[in-house]
This record gives C-alpha cells, structure tokens and sequence, in this order.
C-alpha cells in the first residue's frame, strides 16, 4: 500500500508516517516509480504507536515495542523490554499522582486558610 493508503488506515497523517521512517520507526519499501510502499507489518507497527502515544508514551519508549513486532511477536508488548517500559511508565505515572496530590493538599490547605469551611463544602458537592 501506498503512504497515503497507510495514513488513511492507521488514521495519523503522511507527514506523521514521514516521520517515523525518520525516526527509524518503520521503513518504507520503493516502488520502481519511488512511490513509498507498505505493507500490513507497517500497518501493525504504526498502530502499536499511535496507541503508545495516545496513552503518553513517547516515541522513544516505543522502540522496543516495534522492536518486539518486527521480531515476529503477536504484540508489541511480549517481550522482556517493552515490559520494562511499560514498568517505568507506570512509576512515572504514580510519582506524577504523588507529586499531585502533594500539590492539591496545599493549595486545599491556602484555601481553608483563606475560606475557612470552604474546602469541605466543595468535597461534599461532588
């Protein structure tokens, strides 16, 4: 399939499939006319991306999941390092809840400071 036949499939654009083979994400055979052409392995790689990104992966950390397809693997996620991605994300994540909830008892606390009762009425309306 053709570039733009890809880009409709995984629904990212040609520009985002551009940059992927720049990136050494996924490489693009050439027709005798040098037209880029894929083919379902493509497909498979770019949608594992996609839903790496859309979960707030980057597109480093998705190496080894398209690593882990090219390898023949059924998912991006079978092997050893995309585990340990996936193990590294999720303690991003739970710092990120930390250091948010941290931020959220302070400002909570500014605001009984300056609203005395206020903070518990707004806990209550939810």
């Amino acid at each position: 399939m053709r570039i733009g036949e890809l880009a409709r499939r995984a629904a990212v654009s040609t520009r985002a499939l551009r940059y992927y083979e720049q990136q050494g994400l996924i490489a693009a055979r050439r027709s005798a006319n040098g037209y880029r052409e894929y083919d379902e392995d493509d497909l498979r790689i770019v949608t594992e991306i996609r839903s790496l990104l859309t979960v707030g992966f980057t597109l480093a950390d998705a190496r080894p999941f398209v690593a882990c397809l090219r390898a023949g693997n059924a998912t991006g996620a079978s092997c050893p390092d995309s585990v340990a991605v996936y193990r590294r994300k999720l303690a991003e994540i739970d710092e990120e809840i930390r250091t948010l909830l941290a931020r959220r008892a302070e400002v909570a606390a500014q605001l009984s400071t300056a609203c005395p009762g206020c903070v518990r009425r707004e806990q209550g309306e939810k």
